[in-house]
């Protein structure tokens, strides 16, 4: 297959390699000071660019009816807008806050385990992540589809960024050194605690299961998620 990938950074260098260790061929590649290629060319393109030009990035491919994967973080706000521009050119738009097979299992594993404490309210829920300092948003994507599950299994209404309030879930985040990302959810009660975390140890499985996404995608249309790629 021909894949685009729009930004070329550390993630968009180790999805290339796999890409290409997979006998993909790379046709285009954008990035800030970097525009190689023709996007047309690509049957599906990936995009880990910065959050500022993820949008544009993403609705340059589908305007061309080039498909997209997405793993950036922190454009959320225009997601409606990416959107509909898949729908209205008759490709494929999917988003992930985290491509990592291991970590998609873990979003399942926290929603069911939610579910499970729902009925037990002597445990208070809380959450910590830890990301390298070159991240730009806190808490992470990751996090936040973490909360989500959560919130949508649980008595919580919302999450919050440091700070502990009765009725919210508190989410710590920290940046340290070249962390890849850890995930860290603790049901905490006066008579034990039940913790479940996901540590990656590289940013390989983030890299392969965009590529998976994408190999994926190609010829499809609709709007999906690593759910369905993962048939969860």
């Amino acid at each position: 297959m021909k894949f685009a990938l729009l930004g070329y950074g550390r993630m968009g260098k180790a999805i290339e390699q796999i890409a290409l260790d997979r006998g993909h061929q790379i046709v285009c590649k954008i990035d800030k000071n970097l525009s190689e290629g023709k996007l047309h060319e690509a049957d599906a393109a990936i995009n880990f660019s910065i959050p500022d030009a993820a949008a544009d990035n993403i609705s340059s491919a589908l305007n061309q009816r080039v498909p997209v994967v997405c793993g950036t973080t922190g454009w959320l706000d225009a997601y409606q807008q990416v959107t509909q521009t898949a729908l209205e050119k008759n490709t494929a738009f999917l988003y992930a806050s985290n491509f990592s097979v291991g970590v998609n299992l873990f979003f399942k594993v926290n929603k069911v385990l939610a579910d499970m404490m729902h009925p037990h309210k002597e445990y208070r829920a809380s959450m910590e992540e830890t990301h390298h300092i070159h991240k730009l948003d806190a808490p992470s994507g990751t996090a936040i589809t973490l909360a989500e599950g959560i919130i949508e299994n649980s008595d919580l209404i919302d999450w919050k960024l440091d700070e502990d309030a009765k009725d919210s879930l508190s989410i710590q985040s920290y940046r340290e050194g070249e962390v890849p990302g850890t995930h860290s959810i603790k049901y905490k009660s006066t008579i034990d605690d039940i913790t479940i975390e996901h540590k990656a140890h590289n940013r390989k499985g983030f890299a392969l299961g965009a590529v998976i996404a994408a190999e994926w995608i190609v010829g499809k249309k609709g709007i999906f998620k690593m759910d369905d790629v993962l048939n969860l």
